[in-house]
């Protein structure tokens, strides 16, 4: 991976922005996905918030005891069609794990729940581990192990 930097930028006052609050995922049946997210990531219903135009409703989730949030949104015009990352959008989704070893521990609770999953692959520059786990969409949920 190579990392420019622009140290010639011009420098300006920037609005602060602390890290993300929540990703929201459109998805073909709301139902599925919360029951996925719930049994093979461990997250819980936190609310219900309907859409303010269009129909529809997001259920929000969460990882007790983390900052993590998802919501699932449900569109009534949406398209159905399975996830594709060759569209313009969402790629994968990221989650960070603590240590590389989490990484192993993940592989055996997917195993142990008959959850399709990638391998874990590391790498030496930077130092990191990702697997990747599709949801019921195929979105690549990625889990992400950083040395630094």
């Amino acid at each position: 991976m190579t990392l420019t930097t622009h140290p010639d930028a011009p420098a300006t006052t920037m609005p602060t922005v602390v890290g993300f609050h929540h990703l929201g995922l459109t998805v073909r049946d709301i139902e599925t996905s919360e029951a996925w997210y719930s049994r093979v990531l461990g997250m819980v219903r936190a609310f219900v918030e309907p859409h303010p135009a269009g129909g529809g409703h997001t259920v929000v989730m969460t990882r007790p005891g983390t900052s993590l949030f998802l919501g699932l949104d449900h569109h009534p015009q949406a398209d159905r069609e399975r996830f594709d990352a060759r569209r313009t959008g969402l790629d994968h989704v990221a989650l960070r794990v603590n240590d590389r070893s989490d990484l192993d521990a993940w592989t055996t609770h997917l195993d142990t729940l008959g959850v399709a999953h990638g391998p874990v692959e590391d790498k030496d520059e930077p130092p990191h581990a990702a697997m990747v786990v599709p949801d019921p969409d195929g979105i690549p949920v990625e889990l992400f192990w950083s040395a630094s």
